[in-house]
């Protein structure tokens, strides 16, 4: 009798052990994944516009981008970031392949800001510590998300726009990231690249062709190199700091 209700504490207490190492292991995992929740930067780099005067040429007439960014480390492997960013673009119809109902080519330019987060993806374990975890100081990763985008010009653009790219970070050393990303926004108005011809926009749907979400909309690229820095230290479940 006092055996078997010895060999049942006994496997009460291992049963305890197992849960409280398993439940420290996880813990330990998610809130020290990474040593800081934010990074917070600067980025420049430089922007392009492909729509009805460039429908496929990669940094064809580019110009100058550059803003702010903050980031929230969610885990090693997931991130949000939240970005304002400004730059300028340029198109010319001449040269473009493309023949226009109006006989004439066209040009324009526009200086935009953009305001928007995004979802990163790392492929690799982003961090200089915890090695244990097989962590790298290096990773690429994949970006999507949803943005505000504004533009001077002739006529004011206002419309939203879908980021969706891919970069890679690296961590020179603790606290200190730098990395490069590129990326292209699709968005919903075909009006980004306005000219006008006397009376009416030359370039929104120049070919007055019922578009779709998808079809006869404008987008933008930005390429950027941007440096962070990391603050915020995670808080520990143990010590309480």
């Amino acid at each position: 009798m006092f055996g078997r209700v010895a060999s049942i504490n006994s496997q009460i207490c291992k049963m305890r052990f197992w849960i409280i190492l398993s439940c420290w292991f996880t813990l330990s995992t998610i809130l020290q994944a990474q040593e800081y929740r934010y990074e917070i930067g600067g980025a420049a780099g430089t922007s392009f516009y492909m729509g009805d005067a460039n429908k496929n040429s990669l940094f064809k007439y580019p110009g100058i981008a550059g803003g702010l960014l903050m980031r929230y480390n969610i885990s090693l492997h997931w991130a949000v970031k939240a970005n304002i960013l400004a730059g300028r673009v340029t198109g010319k119809s001449d040269g473009s392949g493309n023949y226009f109902p109006y006989g004439a080519d066209h040009a324009f330019s526009r200086t935009f800001g953009e305001t928007g987060a995004q979802v990163e993806f790392n492929f690799l374990p982003y961090s200089d510590r915890q090695e244990y975890l097989q962590t790298s100081r290096y990773t690429p990763y994949l970006l999507a998300g949803a943005g505000l985008t504004v533009a001077s010009g002739e006529r004011l653009f206002l419309n939203m726009s879908v980021p969706i790219g891919a970069g890679v970070k690296y961590k020179i050393k603790n606290r200190m990231n730098i990395g490069i990303e590129f990326s292209m926004r699709k968005l919903f108005g075909d009006d980004f690249d306005v000219t006008w011809n006397g009376t009416e926009p030359d370039l929104d749907n120049p070919y007055r062709i019922q578009g779709s979400l998808l079809k006869n909309k404008d987008w933008y690229s930005i390429t950027m190199i941007y440096m962070t820095w990391d603050f915020g230290l995670r808080r520990d479940p143990c010590c309480g700091n």
